[in-house]
C-alpha cells in the first residue's frame, strides 16, 4: 500500500505518517515546503525525510494508493492537483484516523480547552492497566514514543477531537469525522473567530459533534458549562449523559488544578466505558504527570533543607479560557508565593482585535502579568494591525505589562527576584524563538 502525505512536516501529519510506515505492507512518502524539528529528526530517522522541500507535482503517480492531506497544503498545492487529475483516493488526516478505526471502539474528546490532558490521562491510564488502544493525542506523552497510534489489534481507539477545520477542501470540524461511541466535552469557550466568527456559530459544531455519536453511545460533559448544558438537553434520546464536575480525590496526585481535576474525572468516566473500574482508575492515575507543555515543570531551586524556593512551570495556554485556567491553577496551588506570569499572543483569534476583549481579567490571579505580541506575525498573518494599548485595554488588569519585543520581555523578566515565586511561561509559540526551559532555569536558579 502505497500513502503519500501532502504537508508531511506537519505535528499531527509527521506522526501520523511515522504510524502508518510502521504497519506491515505500507510504503509511505511525503513532501512539505518547510519542515521543522522535532518533525524533522524524526522523519529523518525514520527514512521518511523528503530528499528536498517542496512540491514536486510529478512524484504523484498512478501507483499512489492513497493521498493524506495536510492542513497546511493549500486548494491549490500542485501535488494535490496532479492527485485530483489522476483520481486518487484523497484523505483528510481525521479521515483516515476514522478509515483505520471504524470498527473500533472510539472515544473522542472536544472541548475548547483541557483535550489533551484528559486524552493523555485516559491514554496513560489505559497503559498503565494492559488495555491496548490506538489513539491520536496532541502532544507528547511520557512513556509513548508517538502522538499517533494505529495497529490491527486494538479494539479500542483514543483521539483528541479538534473543532477547527479539516483540510483545504473540507470546512467541516476535524472531530466530526470521528462518530465516537464515547464523547467528552470538557466545557465551550469561543476560539477559532477566524472560523467562527460569532459566538453562536461556534458552539453549533460542538452541537453537531453530539449528533454525530454513535447510536446508543455516551456523552460525558461538564456539567459546570451552560451552554454544554443546554446542549445535553437537547440529545438524541438513545444517548447516555454523564455529567460531571471536578472529582474530589482520595489520595495524593502528580497534577493540581481544579481544571485537570475536572478533566481527570471525565478521564474516569471514559475508562468506565473500556471495563476500568474507579478503583483502578484512581490507582493508576495517581503518578500522571501531565502531557508536554501543560503545566508542566521545567525549573524549580529549594534550599539546602529542601524548601521550595522558586517553581516554573510552562503552558500551550493561549485562548482566554486555558488562560485564565492555568494561572488560577499555579495561583491556588502556590497561595505563599508571588506568582509571575508570562503569555504570547500568538494565535489567530488572539492576534484579533474583534476577539481581545475575550481576554478580560485573565491573569489577575498574577502578581506580575507581562503579555507579548509580535507586529510581524499579525503581518504574516494578513490580519489587521492591533496596539500595545488595545492589547492594555482587552486584559483590563493594572498588572499587566504589554511587549512587543521580545529582547525587552526577556529583559524585563530578567530584572524580577524571583525569590519565593512561581513562574509561568505560557504560549503555543516560543516567543520568537525562546527556548523555554533553558531560560526558564536561567531566571530562577
Amino acid at each position: 500500500m502505497n500513502i503519500h502525505f501532502i504537508a508531511i512536516g506537519g505535528a499531527a501529519m509527521h506522526n501520523l505518517a511515522l504510524a502508518v510506515a510502521g504497519k506491515e505492507g505500507y510504503h509511505v512518502t511525503g513532501s512539505d515546503d518547510e519542515i521543522f524539528d522535532p518533525a524533522r529528526t524524526r522523519l529523518q530517522q525514520a527514512g521518511l525525510l523528503p530528499p528536498e522541500t517542496g512540491w514536486h507535482p510529478e512524484r504523484i503517480t498512478k501507483d499512489i494508493d492513497a493521498i493524506i492531506l495536510g492542513m497546511h497544503a493549500r486548494e491549490d498545492n500542485p501535488e494535490l492537483k496532479r492527485a485530483q487529475e489522476l483520481g486518487l483516493k484523497i484523505y483528510s488526516f481525521p479521515e483516515y484516523l476514522y478509515e483505520q478505526t471504524k470498527d473500533k471502539k472510539r472515544i473522542v474528546v472536544g472541548g475548547s480547552h483541557g483535550k489533551t490532558t484528559t486524552t493523555a490521562m485516559i491514554l496513560y491510564v489505559l497503559r498503565k492497566l494492559g488495555i491496548e488502544a490506538d489513539y491520536m493525542v496532541g502532544a507528547q506523552i511520557e512513556g509513548f514514543e508517538r502522538m499517533v497510534r494505529l495497529s490491527d489489534t486494538a479494539k479500542i481507539a483514543v483521539f483528541e477531537g479538534d473543532e477547527y477545520l479539516t483540510s483545504p477542501l473540507d470546512p467541516r470540524s476535524k472531530f466530526h469525522l470521528y462518530h465516537p461511541h464515547v464523547a467528552i466535552l470538557t466545557g465551550i469557550a469561543w476560539d477559532h473567530i477566524n472560523v467562527f466568527p460569532t459566538f453562536p456559530q461556534y458552539v453549533d459544531t460542538f452541537r453537531t459533534f453530539v449528533n454525530l455519536i454513535e447510536p446508543d453511545g455516551h456523552l460525558i460533559y461538564y456539567a459546570g458549562d451552560s451552554n454544554l448544558q443546554a446542549i445535553a438537553a437537547h440529545a438524541r434520546r438513545d444517548i447516555t449523559l454523564h455529567p460531571y464536575e471536578a472529582l474530589i480525590p482520595d489520595r495524593e496526585l502528580g497534577v493540581f488544578g481544579r481544571h485537570n481535576l475536572q478533566n481527570m474525572h471525565a478521564a474516569m468516566l471514559a475508562c468506565e466505558q473500556v471495563g476500568v473500574s474507579q478503583d483502578a482508575f484512581m490507582e493508576a492515575i495517581a503518578d500522571f504527570s501531565g502531557a508536554s507543555n501543560r503545566l508542566e515543570k521545567i525549573a524549580e531551586r529549594r534550599s539546602s533543607d529542601g524548601t521550595l524556593q522558586a517553581i516554573a512551570y510552562k503552558d500551550f495556554a493561549h485562548s482566554p479560557s486555558k488562560l485564565r485556567a492555568t494561572v488560577n491553577a499555579v495561583r491556588e496551588q502556590y497561595p505563599q508565593m508571588k506568582l509571575v506570569a508570562a503569555m504570547e499572543l500568538h494565535t489567530f483569534s488572539s492576534l484579533m482585535a474583534d476577539f481581545l476583549p475575550q481576554y478580560k481579567g485573565c491573569m489577575e490571579a498574577a502578581d506580575v502579568a507581562f503579555v507579548y505580541f509580535n507586529p510581524k506575525v499579525v503581518e504574516h498573518k494578513r490580519l489587521t494591525p492591533i496596539t500595545t494599548e488595545e492589547v492594555r485595554e482587552a486584559f483590563a488588569s493594572p498588572n499587566v505589562r504589554i511587549f512587543t519585543d521580545s529582547h525587552e520581555l526577556q529583559a524585563a523578566l530578567r530584572s524580577l527576584s524571583y525569590q519565593n515565586t512561581a513562574l509561568l511561561l505560557m504560549s503555543s509559540g516560543t516567543f520568537d524563538g525562546v527556548n523555554l526551559n533553558e531560560f526558564a532555569n536561567e531566571l530562577i536558579k
